[in-house]
């Protein structure tokens, strides 16, 4: 069997590839281009970085994710679900941004990792309540996150030597700086409202304005060819940018600040530059790698998914995960960040016609283009804008109608959505989904336990029912005096595997012979195996004769390299009851047979 499992979509598409889907496919990329680039600038400053990181991871990771990838139609770049980590890590004195490349670097193995040893399958059946939890929680961060922008707040500047506030030489007022806050939920609540004396009106219709043109302005150019295409979000920010301009110019209105303000914009792509790795680094960064990793992978074979529904088509989960492991690897050699499978902008490629990856390879050309030549321009855009942005991101983000409609489901699932929505929320993503994960683990046991069943047949068992007969003229086998018949329906593991005590201790006459029927028993783990050889151990000091049957030859299989094989001994296992019920009958009538067997052992 081979491990290896990378088969990239490119190869295939490009065997019938012609000058029509090429026209198809470039229109798709430049779209999706221009959509991206807001969300780009938006998400690397939200994640504490500059804005032109989040470019560069579209550019780097968009490239290869389309050139390498498992889908035809997969477009890559940053994502709001990695700005609450990427914030948590670069805010941390102990890593900064070098942790953080460090990071993602260490994801992209892992994922290389996942796809290598098949891992694709795996990671789908992560539990839903998990994803729709971590996600509602990632967007209420990012809204969070946005506040302070929002509303325009600021802090005082306090001299480090005197820790003394500074004072505006012009106004003898306080000198303000843009607001800091902590990186956990409560205290930005907190901050926000100890600093709400410096509220700006400004800032906040910036915000407002902003939201609202994102909304509406689709609506407004719908049938309008060519303007329909654009985003919303490009509109707010071309309006935006252009009517805070003026306001500076002509009425003189300060305060509202813009990137140039914050960041020195770079525009060009940096040489790459591997980060000195250690030991320590590795061992500390690890669980946050992971968690880059697992919600990388999440959102990347969810984002296919989804795209294999729309066009008709059927992803390569394995090789999808190595183009993003790449991905993840190249990007912060460049000074990008994480990356993933984007459903947004994988969406608005195909509904604007792209059917292969050349067009998300024409979109990471796009990005590129606007990066060298038009970057200077993006240091006039409102932060108040961005947040903006950021508010519909983190709105279509949370998915509160899915989120509601789950508070119906059982108990077990509510538990696990609500467990993993406030982690998220109160403390970080690594600690919400590794601890999601173990919760939905034990309410799976615990299901998977009350599903299984052990019952006592007795008087006759009717063949015309029975899956693991032999067909004769009889339409009955009767069971003997002396012979307890018990079934077992379901996976036999460690969850039902003490029931048998339970059910045998309720009879005061102990039998000669106990058949076990497995017929419906799918799988059974070493927990079941271990407490099944220990009830026919006992069965057997206490003199009664144990024989299976029904036994699959997958769960055969199993137990013939245990040590249950040699305790029960291979005359007592059987593929039917005719042959467990003769077995049966031939110890009732003969007692010594039992005895013989079992002094020998």
């Amino acid at each position: 069997m081979k491990v290896l499992d990378f088969k990239p979509k490119l190869v295939s598409c490009l065997k019938n590839y012609n000058a029509q889907k090429f026209s198809q496919d470039a229109m798709a990329g430049l779209i999706t281009g221009i959509v991206a680039l807001p969300l780009a600038i938006a998400f690397g400053i939200a994640s504490g970085v500059s804005p032109e990181k989040g470019i560069i991871t579209a550019i780097v990771a968009g490239f290869i994710i389309s050139l390498l990838g498992g889908s035809k139609v997969q477009i890559g770049g940053p994502t709001g679900a990695f700005i609450v980590i990427i914030y948590g890590i670069v805010t941390n004195p102990a890593y900064g941004e070098q942790g953080l490349l460090i990071a993602t670097l260490l994801a992209g193995v892992l994922l290389i990792l996942m796809g290598v040893f098949k891992l694709g399958t795996v990671i789908k059946f992560i539990p839903y309540p998990i994803i729709i939890g971590f996600t509602a929680g990632i967007a209420v961060t990012i809204f969070t996150t946005q506040m302070g922008d929002v509303f325009g707040l600021k802090q005082e500047v306090v001299d480090p030597t005197t820790k003394e506030l500074v004072l505006d030489p012009a106004t003898g007022q306080p000198l303000l700086a843009p607001l800091k806050t902590p990186g956990d939920f409560i205290g930005k609540w907190i901050c926000y409202f100890q600093h709400f004396q410096y509220f700006n009106l400004w800032n906040f219709l910036i915000a407002i304005l902003s939201i609202l043109t994102i909304i509406f302005s689709p609506k407004l150019v719908k049938r309008v060819p060519g303007l329909n295409k654009i985003p919303g979000s490009l509109y707010a920010i071309v309006l935006m940018t252009i009517i805070v301009l003026l306001m500076k110019e002509f009425g003189g209105i300060s305060g509202i600040d813009t990137i140039g303000d914050r960041f020195s914009i770079q525009g060009k792509l940096p040489a790459p530059v591997v980060p000195e790795i250690t030991y320590d680094m590795i061992r500390d960064l690890m669980p946050i790698a992971f968690t880059i990793a697992m919600l990388g992978a999440i959102e990347s074979l969810l984002s296919a998914a989804v795209a294999d529904g729309v066009i008709g088509d059927q992803h390569n989960s394995n090789t999808e995960l190595i183009a993003q492991g790449v991905a993840n690897i190249a990007s912060p050699i460049f000074g990008g960040i994480p990356a993933t499978g984007a459903i947004a902008r994988t969406m608005t490629n195909i509904n604007n016609g792209g059917r292969s990856p050349i067009a998300g390879i024409i979109h990471a050309i796009v990005l590129l283009l606007i990066l060298i030549i038009l970057m200077p321009l993006a240091n006039y855009i409102p932060m108040a804008c961005l947040a903006g942005v950021l508010v519909i991101v983190s709105y279509n983000m949370s998915g509160w109608r899915t989120f509601r409609a789950m508070l119906h489901n059982p108990k077990s699932d509510v538990s696990v959505l609500l467990v993993t929505f406030f982690l998220t929320v109160i403390f970080d993503l690594t600690v919400a989904i590794e601890f999601g994960l173990v919760l939905a683990t034990v309410l799976l046991f615990r299901r998977m336990a009350s599903v299984g069943q052990i019952s006592l047949q007795e008087g006759e068992i009717d063949v015309n029912n029975d899956s693991d007969v032999n067909v004769t003229h009889e339409e009955a086998l009767h069971i003997p005096n002396g012979v307890q018949v018990y079934e077992i329906d379901g996976p036999f593991f460690f969850g039902i595997a003490n029931k048998f005590e339970e059910l045998a201790t309720q009879f005061q006459e102990p039998p000669m012979v106990r058949i076990i029927r497995m017929r419906k028993v799918p799988f059974v783990d070493a927990t079941g195996l271990h407490n099944l050889e220990v009830f026919i151990h006992k069965s057997h000091e206490q003199g009664i004769h144990v024989v299976l049957s029904g036994v699959r030859p997958e769960v055969l299989k199993v137990i013939r390299k245990s040590s249950l094989f040699g305790e029960i001994g291979e005359k007592n296992i059987f593929d039917h009851i005719n042959g467990a019920m003769a077995r049966a009958t031939e110890v009732v009538s003969h007692p010594h047979i039992h005895h013989r067997v079992h002094s020998t052992k």
